[in-house]
């Protein structure tokens, strides 16, 4: 049996923890972890450095009949070193007895609830990831690492999300140390840092929710593909909602993606990837257009970051997104194509109604290396007649073309 005790923020070990510890034979974990334990004086210490060596180190003593110890922080089984050892030995050879973990810690100190935050680690992650949910949730946790901390993700947010508060709690536990800062994007960026613990990133205004009975961010939406009533909108310049579904399932936005809206208009489909939990910038080269943006956004209850400015010049000082819809652009609708298809990194969709531009739209697409496909949707909805009798009523058909990086290629760009 391998024992597992979550330490790390200050409480004692409880009395079972404790026995276990003064039977071990090997007791492993972080350096700190090490020093703040009382170890038997004959046990083997091993620190935690690559965690693969350390794995056979610790079959090897278990073979040769020794009990193995494993100090963590917080709650070991919440994004923590649980994971590995249970694929590597089976759950049933763990005895887990967990901590209080560092971001149920950190949202004690603030005296706020947690059960409506997001929680995302960026330790040995993509760092976008953190800095998308951070954009496009009101109440979110990052666990730290190596080049993902405060000053790291303050860059990240202080040009796109500069109203978030970012509250960086360091050495929790500890009671000389333990420090709660509560600072800009900007202000975390510029400064260093040392023993972060966890990140809280707040848009102040929303940060307590309506009560909850399931934990986690923002619930997935039970409708999309909304009526178009649900949105403000200027001469029914909208995407179709029999578009928009569609349009839906080939961007698939998702937690931890930051999504492009290419000439929103009323920002319908912008909305609608944000209610799925992507992050969103809708580009809209109309001051009226954006502001149906802005409110479809506050009416649906989402963040949508709205770019005032025509593409694709003002899409230069853009994050790279992991998927694009595009639902105009006129005569420059090919170089748009082309500029959105070089630096997607999953999925490029354009809705477009003039079957002549249809062949630049897919030449861009392959020509920046998209499996292309697509459609002509056709529909007819149910419409009132005199008499109490109903007719078909055609909508103007659209074309529905879509580019999909190749896996291969999502995969090496994921593993850079």
């Amino acid at each position: 049996m391998i024992t597992v005790i979550g330490t790390g923020t200050g409480a004692p070990l409880a009395p079972d923890a404790l026995a276990a510890l003064a039977e071990a034979t090997l007791v492993t974990g972080a350096a700190r972890h090490l020093d703040a334990a009382e170890l038997p004086p004959d046990a083997r210490q091993l620190v935690l450095g690559p965690l693969a060596p350390a794995l056979d180190i610790i079959a090897k003593h278990r073979e040769e009949g020794g009990r193995v110890v494993v100090l963590a922080s917080g709650d070991p089984g919440f994004f923590g070193i649980v994971r590995s050892l249970a694929e590597r030995f089976g759950p049933e050879a763990l005895d887990v007895r967990p901590g209080v973990a560092s971001v149920a810690a950190a949202f004690a100190r603030l005296g706020l609830p947690w059960d409506d935050a997001l929680v995302v680690s960026a330790h040995g992650r993509d760092l976008r990831t953190a800095a998308n949910v951070c954009r496009a949730h009101p109440k979110t946790a990052v666990l730290t690492g190596p080049g993902a901390g405060p000053a790291e993700l303050g860059a990240e947010l202080a040009r796109r999300a500069p109203d978030r508060l970012l509250v960086v709690a360091s050495a929790l536990g500890d009671p000389e140390r333990e420090r709660l800062v509560r600072v800009t994007p900007a202000q975390a960026a510029a400064r260093e840092w040392d023993a972060v613990s966890v990140i809280v990133c707040l848009d102040e205004e929303k940060a307590l929710s309506p009560v909850r009975t399931v934990a986690g961010g923002r619930a997935t939406p039970e409708r999309w593909a909304l009526d178009e009533s649900a949105f403000a909108h200027r001469d029914s310049m909208i995407t179709k909602a029999e578009v928009r579904a569609l349009a839906l399932a080939r961007i698939g936005p998702r937690i931890g993606d930051l999504v492009w809206d290419i000439g929103a208009g009323s920002g319908s489909v912008a909305v609608e990837c944000a209610r799925f939990g992507a992050a969103v910038v809708a580009v809209e080269k109309t001051a009226e257009g954006c502001e149906h943006v802005r409110a479809n956004a506050t009416a649906h209850g989402v963040d949508v970051r709205v770019v005032h400015g025509a593409a694709p010049t003002v899409l230069s000082d853009l994050t790279d997104p992991d998927a694009v819809f595009i639902g105009g652009g006129g005569r420059e609708l090919p170089a748009i194509v082309t500029t959105c298809a070089r630096r997607a990194r999953r999925s490029v969709v354009v809705a477009l109604a003039a079957l002549d531009r249809v062949p630049a739209v897919r030449a861009a697409l392959t020509g920046a290396g998209l499996v292309t496909d697509g459609v002509l949707l056709q529909s007819s909805r149910l419409a009132p007649l005199p008499g109490d009798v109903t007719r078909l009523a055609a909508t103007n058909p659209v074309f529905l073309l879509w580019g999909d990086r190749p896996a291969t290629s999502v995969l090496e760009g994921a593993v850079q």
